[in-house]
């Protein structure tokens, strides 16, 4: 009687392997990208509502003056998160008012960690949107 020996032979195998690693060598790059993609977008989101807490601060003070930590007009917010994510966890931007006069002011989101090499985003109280990576950016150098 002859027994019938069942499994994979090593070529099958190899092969099966082969195709997982082409997977994994198109889909990881792809799945990094859109990770990026999302903390860029949580910064944006960031730094639009830090620029809603500016204007806030402007009604109740009648300038943006003194916004900042320590009633500096410049540096780490004393007004909004320091942070994104703002909720807490790996910081991936840290916020900025890198200008402020009585009536315009500059917000920076500055990249760190893993967001480096997305460059820096900014927000001006006239709604003007850069960003210093211009592939990160949507048109040029304008998020």
């Amino acid at each position: 009687m002859k027994t019938k020996i069942c499994g994979f032979t090593l070529i099958e195998l190899m092969i099966a392997v082969a195709i997982v690693g082409l997977l994994a060598a198109v889909a990881v790059p792809s799945y990094l990208a859109y990770i990026t993609k999302g903390k860029r977008a949580e910064a944006q989101g960031a730094l639009v509502t830090f620029a809603n807490a500016m204007e806030q601060w402007r009604l109740q003070n009648g300038s943006y003056l003194g916004a900042a930590a320590a009633g500096a007009n410049t540096g780490a917010p004393a007004i909004f998160s320091t942070t994104v994510p703002i909720s807490g966890g790996t910081t991936t931007y840290n916020l900025t008012i890198s200008a402020a006069t009585a009536t315009t002011y500059t917000l920076t989101a500055t990249a760190t960690g893993s967001q480096t090499a997305d460059g820096n985003l900014s927000l001006t109280s006239t709604g003007t949107k850069t960003c210093s990576v211009a592939s990160a950016c949507l048109n040029g150098t304008s998020w």
